[in-house]
């Protein structure tokens, strides 16, 4: 594909380019994300049906898992729709659309952040006060926990879309990537995008390293009361539970933490575009797979809600 600039001519359009550069593999590529895709809405959507349906799964760990389903399946659609097109079809995308993505996906991956910080904070007293965990976890309190997740989210990208909006965009009019990230757009700017990348930066700083520091800090605590329990199915049951949680934070925070705390880490477009996909694509995919195949409440959930469906057809 040929890649034209058009001066200083304020655009209106853009072009992701998405993976241009290996258009022999475009129809495999779009074959393997839509079956990835439709194992992330079914595998998150099954989550949320275990937990919803089964009474023994509210609890506020499980009413946290919902929620993180839920964001898992609201920030993908997001994007992987757009990136599927453009492996048929040159995905053009407008200056509103590109920056309205940008907004909704940024703010769903920030709730996420500070969903996951949550959920950590509720394994630190789960495990580390268990008699006062019913009283300090109670139901108003985990409303208030979400609430504050998703709004925070929203703020925060808020800012950062308010300053991006007051930017004029020039040619070329193609993004080199899947779908509308802050850095490439950036790179389109003729006016002046010192504020906005200075904004980002410290806002990155803020909801990327501190919530992971506060997750670390619950995690070692954790494992320091882990291992004063005696050695038998109580800590085996916290080692498996928070080793589940702590394998999705690593591969979210980390490729994260890369892209918008440290991009001069990052010297290829192409590995760009692969630490996109961690977290667009592949990260999400941990969520049901970790939650259903290795946590057996769910598991068994799944299994009670299957029964009844065959009973009820049988029937």
């Amino acid at each position: 594909m040929e890649i034209l600039s058009i001066g200083n001519q304020t655009i209106t359009e853009f072009v992701l380019l998405g993976f241009y550069d290996i258009a022999e593999l475009h129809l495999l590529f779009f074959i393997v994300f839509t079956l990835i895709y439709t194992s992330i809405i079914i595998g998150n959507m099954l989550i949320i049906v275990a937990v919803v349906s089964s009474q023994r799964l509210h609890t506020p760990m499980y009413y946290f898992l919902a929620n993180l389903s839920f964001l898992e399946i609201l920030y993908t659609s997001t994007v992987v729709p757009k990136m599927l097109e453009g492996f048929l079809q040159e995905a053009a995308i407008s200056v509103a659309a590109c920056l309205l993505q940008f907004f909704v996906f940024g703010s769903l991956a920030t709730a996420e952040c500070f969903m996951l910080t949550v959920m950590a904070y509720d394994r630190y007293l789960a495990i580390c006060y268990p008699l006062r965990y019913p009283l300090l976890m109670g139901p108003r309190w985990c409303l208030g926990l979400v609430v504050i997740a998703w709004l925070s989210g929203f703020m925060v990208d808020g800012l950062v879309v308010t300053l991006m909006a007051q930017l004029r965009f020039c040619g070329p009019s193609y993004i080199d990537h899947f779908y509308c990230d802050f850095m490439p757009l950036m790179g389109l700017a003729c006016s002046d995008p010192s504020i906005a990348q200075m904004t980002t930066f410290i806002l990155s700083v803020v909801c990327l390293t501190i919530p992971f520091g506060l997750i670390l800090t619950s995690y070692a605590w954790i494992v320091v009361a882990v291992l004063r329990v005696p050695t038998g199915a109580s800590r085996r049951k916290a080692f498996s539970t928070c080793s589940s949680h702590l394998a999705v934070v690593a591969a979210f925070y980390g490729t994260l933490i890369v892209l918008y705390v440290a991009p001069s880490a990052v010297h290829s477009q192409l590995l760009l575009k692969v630490f996109a996909l961690l977290y667009t694509v592949v990260t999400p995919l941990f969520n049901p797979v970790i939650y259903t195949l290795r946590n057996k409440e769910v598991h068994q959930a799944l299994q009670r809600l299957l029964y009844v469906k065959q009973t009820e057809t049988l029937d």
